[in-house]
């Protein structure tokens, strides 16, 4: 019996080795959208869970396969949720961690550790099909507060300047392993983890 397939919506090969291990022993193989000719979609929706279902959707038109999708970004709460939705491109294209980085240290400037809070959002979607009506949905939330400058090494996007008050350290400075049981990514897979083998039982 072939092993049921799921498409993974994105181009990062990052998420992908995140996803693979996470949903390890489900007894699904994640094939990337691009060995299956999938370009990226155009993320228009207004919401992260709307861009994820966009991307999911498109997947699953194109491959006619279960597709996975996640959107994330960071929220802060004195910019009135910014950078949000555009966490990626804050800076302008293409992407440039670096800039976005400096984007957001300035843009809060000198502001009091107690007004400086935000959190990093992730929503991952499964559609069974194109046109699933029910799409599995899960969410992840990390909580934590803007430094004033960069710290630490590991990840990538905005884990410099995150800073978990609870460990005491940005996201750049913990181990792979550590963030990735952690992360607002991880708190998403987990909880789609849970219940993905009830959604797409083994064929």
């Amino acid at each position: 019996m072939d092993t049921p397939r799921l498409v993974l919506a994105s181009g990062n090969a990052g998420k992908l080795v995140e996803l693979r291990a996470m949903l390890d022993g489900l007894g699904f193989a994640i094939v990337p959208q691009r060995e299956l000719g999938v370009d990226d979609a155009p993320e228009t929706g207004t919401t992260f869970v709307e861009n994820a279902l966009i991307k999911a959707r498109h997947a699953a038109q194109v491959t006619g396969l279960p597709a996975l999708a996640d959107d994330s970004g960071l929220i802060v709460d004195a910019l009135g949720g910014a950078p949000g939705l555009y966490s990626a491109r804050y800076a302008g294209s293409p992407t440039d961690d670096a800039a976005n980085n400096a984007k957001l240290l300035q843009a809060l400037g000198d502001l009091p550790e107690a007004q400086r809070t935000a959190r990093f959002y992730a929503v991952i979607v499964l559609l069974r099909h194109a046109d699933d009506p029910q799409p599995l949905i899960a969410e992840g939330v990390w909580e934590g507060r803007i430094l004033d400058a960069p710290r630490g090494h590991h990840g990538f996007g905005y884990n410099p300047v995150f800073l978990d008050p609870a460990h005491g350290l940005t996201a750049a400075e913990m181990a792979p392993e550590q963030k990735n049981r952690i992360s607002h990514r991880a708190q998403a897979l987990l909880a789609l983890r849970e219940r993905l083998a009830q959604a797409l039982p083994a064929h």
